[in-house]
């Protein structure tokens, strides 16, 4: 059976500022991401590949180019099927880890008992269920980054596309939030599109892709074991 197409963009192109002073970030591209995809987009900082997956979730338009969502809805059904974790955090202070989950739930309108039922999950999911009353600054930076894809995981999306998420992260800190997101995506039977130019989450990840100055292209290489 074919996997759905959750993504197709299409001769895709993201240019920045006009004239002389233009910079192209991302030169016509086409990729396709399916249902139960892993798929790492490796390169260099300044690549495009940030760029680019800001153009797969839809949250910048392309210059040139189309971005499609086959599978997925429409308008704010659409962006509940699509989480973003991006390189920072970016918690909340005032609110503890419970809230900082549950936030998009509640700009949402989910209702509570959902909402805490989805919360709980998606903490237990990345193993950080009893940090739940902590605020952020009685966190560590490896636990903050958990908070972040367990705020997207409560989502429940159908793709979680994240930007260099182990950026911050030592290795050790770093593997663990790759095994979190693996384990949490195939729970939630999610696509996973991660950017990275880290090598040890790319050989992580059985379909590789790389950027160079803002061209993609597009390979299969086969999981190395964890």
């Amino acid at each position: 059976m074919n996997p759905e197409s959750l993504v197709v963009c299409d001769d895709v192109a993201r240019t920045y500022g006009t004239g002389p002073a233009a910079v192209v970030a991302v030169h016509g591209s086409s990729c396709i991401v399916g249902s139960g995809a892993r798929i790492a987009i490796a390169g260099p900082s300044g690549s495009g590949k940030s760029t680019l997956l800001h153009l797969m979730a839809g949250l910048e338009r392309p210059t040139r180019g189309t971005v499609s969502w086959p599978a997925l809805g429409s308008g704010d059904e659409r962006a509940q099927d699509i989480g973003v974790v991006f390189q920072s955090p970016s918690l909340i202070p005032a609110l503890d880890v419970s809230e900082n989950t549950a936030l998009p739930l509640v700009i949402a309108g989910v209702a509570e008992p959902d909402r805490a039922q989805r919360v709980a999950e998606a903490l237990a999911l990345l193993g950080i269920d009893q940090l739940a009353g902590k605020l952020p600054e009685e966190i560590s930076g490896g636990q903050a980054q958990r908070v972040a894809v367990a705020r997207v995981l409560a989502q429940r999306p159908r793709l979680l596309l994240a930007d260099e998420p182990t950026g911050q992260l030592d290795r050790a800190a770093g593997q663990r939030l790759l095994d979190a997101l693996l384990d949490a995506t195939d729970h939630l039977a999610a696509a996973l599109v991660v950017t990275t130019h880290d090598k040890a989450v790319i050989e992580r990840l059985e379909t590789r892709w790389t950027m160079h100055e803002g061209r993609l292209h597009t390979t299969i290489a086969p999981a190395v074991p964890s």
